[in-house]
């Protein structure tokens, strides 16, 4: 392989000193092993990788710092090829910013728009602006994925871009249709955010922004109709999404069931289960801008008539004709199914389609607006006592039973509480939410786009017509919890968050038309959080206790507050989502609801009745499995897997260990989450969702040695304190060390 730089043995020592200045390591050790290995002479890919092979096998759990010499390593690295590849000189890390928008923008990669929108001062004062010594922050693991993911490349994958050129790119791109008179100021805010780790954006917005490809939102929501036309039409808009990286939630609640009538035939519908193999093959045929299979969970309703058939497809025995492995599935649970079966009750099934040619109505369309109390169980038991043919009654449960069978062997069905997700809809005044996305944070109105004409106009042009429906599309980015809050940045972080998340609503491209009127009509960002335990680590706060809980309702009142305040405040500037009037953000009652009634909230509450809110839905906390490793914190809401542990790679193992890992912060990672009581985490997460407008992926982590009636409760407890969704259950295949909870 090419010699990248040729160094003497003197020469490699200066440098092993240099860049492991203000690391707390015993260097001289390290330097005596990659002499006696023989890494002394150059610095091409192989004796890199020997570099940063030995610096791994030093870390362990009391020697952590290890990671930023091997990022330090494979940073000059980059930083070697990118001069080569730029052709400027090797000993300046980071070449001509301009030069380099000019140059990828010649190549075809970077779009033809910040050359266009911004001027050549503009661009050089950025360059300016870019901090190299912040890529000093970056472990390890986060830079290799950083570097081989996200940093922009020609299209032979030589490397160009570097990662704080990364954060400005996006940082220009997001703030291009800002005032003039502001927008450096915008642009200078969002790459402060970006390059010192307090924030993430979300993976599509990290990969594709500044590029000529691409959309920038994570999530989508499709409301399939009940008609071939609807479920065909479904299908491809599933395909473009999922072509562009996003990923899908699928609601088929609305398709009428096996042995359902069609056009007055008795019997003819073979149910939802074809459909949702035709998903399945969708997902692994039209992968995600060719890195990996499509992302789409499926949603039913628990009352629906094919409800057993659909939570039986994805186990690993049966009628392999009846399994759809590759899609996620969710069920969607009115509070009644729940009361049901803590009183090992019977459950109906019905057919959706004979309940709307009989009844006149769509059970999915309704919502229990009380706890306990509302029009969907009326018209649930207008239904059972109608005697409807396709009726069939259950124990709910051994419904129940068959959702945590799957959940234990295959991590799904997701659990989505339709009736609490409805009554705290900001938005309920236009519509209702029949499930959530794959990864159960978002919770916005849904409607199927429904087909009417298609005719021939000027002899050989076709027209389609169609009324959209609510097809919803979600804009995310996340707080790093475990640097912005010791810093003590919140309210200056989420100004400038919710504006570039507001900004993606504007600037995006996405392939489907009714995603981008729905994405104009309700303004929808997601703004949300991670590196808690990372944070309980820091403020020496232990997972399994009363203070976890009052900090973790304390600090998202804290993020609710200042979400809500910008996006009133982006109002005032540029106005209103188009729906404002009516909702409970224009009445107040969003506020009341939650209990709000300090002078500070009660200000806000007039401010936005007043000058309104520029976006409909705000908050949602995402699994942020790879930002959060970018951002060297712990993901979402999670506990930690491991205070420790080594991931295999392909040529050598990388060992992985919490973040801020010391003799202070051990105790609180150590217990880890198979060990920590679920309990806890239900209760923290119940506190954080009063404050979250939208929901959260939540997981459960379980031996799979649970016993069912502890499962159960974890259920039951979620249900009762207020959750909106769950996401995986996720089991381990051995038994796990200090778990007594789990036998409570």
């Amino acid at each position: 392989m090419q010699t990248i730089h040729d160094v003497s043995q003197e020469q490699m020592m200066t440098f092993i000193d240099r860049i492991s200045v203000g690391l707390n390591l015993q260097i001289e050790e390290y330097k005596q092993k990659i002499m006696n290995a023989g890494v002394t002479n150059h610095l091409d890919e192989k004796n890199v990788d020997l570099l940063i092979k030995h610096v791994l096998e030093n870390i362990d759990e009391a020697n952590t710092e290890w990671t930023y010499l091997a990022a330090r390593i494979y940073l000059h690295n980059l930083y070697l090829k990118a001069a080569e590849n730029r052709s400027y000189a090797s000993s300046n890390e980071y070449g001509s910013f301009y030069e380099l928008i000019q140059l990828l923008t010649e190549k075809g990669v970077y779009t033809e728009n910040l050359l266009k929108k911004y001027s050549r001062e503009e661009i050089e004062h950025f360059g300016k602006v870019i901090q190299p010594e912040r890529d000093q922050v970056f472990t390890y693991p986060a830079i290799l994925t950083l570097a081989t993911r996200y940093l922009a490349t020609d299209y032979d994958k030589n490397i160009y871009e570097l990662p704080q050129e990364r954060w400005m790119i996006i940082a220009m791109h997001l703030m291009q249709d800002e005032s003039l008179a502001t927008r450096t100021t915008h642009v200078e805010e969002a790459y402060w955010a970006l390059s010192n780790l307090y924030m993430t954006v979300a993976t599509p917005t990290l990969a594709n922004a500044g590029k000529t490809h691409g959309q920038l939102s994570s999530c989508f929501i499709d409301t399939v109709n009940d008609s071939l036309q609807g479920i065909y039409d479904s299908n491809s808009d599933i395909a473009q999404l999922s072509k562009n990286g996003g990923g899908i939630g699928v609601y088929m609640g609305k398709i009428r069931a096996r042995g359902s009538s069609i056009r007055g035939y008795k019997g003819m519908s073979s149910g939802v289960v074809p459909w949702i193999k035709q998903l399945n093959n969708t997902a692994v045929s039209v992968d995600q801008l060719g890195t990996r299979k499509g992302a789409i969970s499926v949603y039913l309703d628990v009352w629906h008539r094919d409800i057993e058939d659909f939570l039986d497809l994805k186990l690993n025995n049966g009628d392999d004709r009846l399994r759809a492995h590759d899609i996620y599935t969710g069920v969607c649970i009115p509070d009644y199914f729940m009361e049901q079966v803590e009183k090992r009750g019977d459950w109906y099934l019905f057919d959706p389609n004979e309940v709307k040619e009989v009844m006149g109505y769509s059970l999915e369309d309704f919502y229990d607006e009380e706890k306990g109390d509302g029009q969907w169980r009326k018209k649930y038991k207008e239904c059972i006592n109608a005697n409807l043919s396709s009726k069939k009654k259950v124990p709910a449960i051994e419904i129940m039973k068959r959702i945590m069978r799957s959940q234990l062997e295959t991590g799904s069905p997701f659990m989505f509480y339709r009736d609490e997700v409805n009554r705290q809809n900001a938005n309920a005044h236009q519509g209702i939410i029949y499930c959530t996305n794959l990864c159960t944070e978002i919770t916005q109105n849904q409607s199927p786009t429904e087909f009417i004409e298609e005719y021939i106009e000027n002899e050989n042009i076709i027209v389609k017509k169609y009324k959209t429906g609510d097809f919803v599309v979600c804009n995310l980015s996340s707080i790093n919890l475990g640097r912005a809050v010791p810093d003590g940045v919140l309210e200056r972080l989420i100004k400038i968050q919710v504006r570039m998340l507001d900004n993606i609503i504007d600037i995006n491209t996405l392939p489907i038309k009714q995603a981008e009127i729905t994405n104009k009509k309700y303004r929808a960002i997601g703004l949300g959080t991670f590196g808690w335990h990372h944070l309980l680590a820091l403020k020496n706060i232990e997972w399994e206790s009363e203070a976890a809980v009052q900090y973790a309702d304390e600090l998202y009142e804290k993020i609710a507050f200042y979400t809500i305040k910008s996006s009133m405040e982006l109002s005032k500037e540029k106005g209103s989502y188009p729906l404002f009037e009516g909702s409970k953000w224009s009445t107040g009652a969003y506020f009341s609801n939650k209990g709000y009634s300090d002078e500070n909230w009660m200000k806000l509450q007039k401010d936005v009745q007043k000058y309104g809110i520029r976006n409909g839905y705000l908050m949602a906390i995402a699994p942020n499995a790879t930002t959060s490793i970018i951002a060297g914190s712990t993901a979402s809401i999670d506990p930690i897997f491991k205070p420790f542990y080594i991931e295999e790679k392909k040529d050598y193992r990388i060992p992985t260990t919490a973040p801020d890992l010391n003799h202070r912060t051990y105790n609180i990672y150590r217990r880890s989450a198979y060990i920590v009581d679920q309990r806890w985490s239900v209760r923290q997460n119940a506190a954080r969702q009063k404050h979250i407008d939208q929901s959260i992926s939540f997981n459960f982590y379980v031996p799979n040695t649970i016993r069912a009636s502890v499962l159960l409760d974890l259920h039951f407890q979620a249900w009762r304190e207020g959750l909106k969704t769950t996401y995986y259950v996720r089991s381990t295949s051995s038994d796990i060390e200090e778990c007594e909870w789990c036998q409570s």
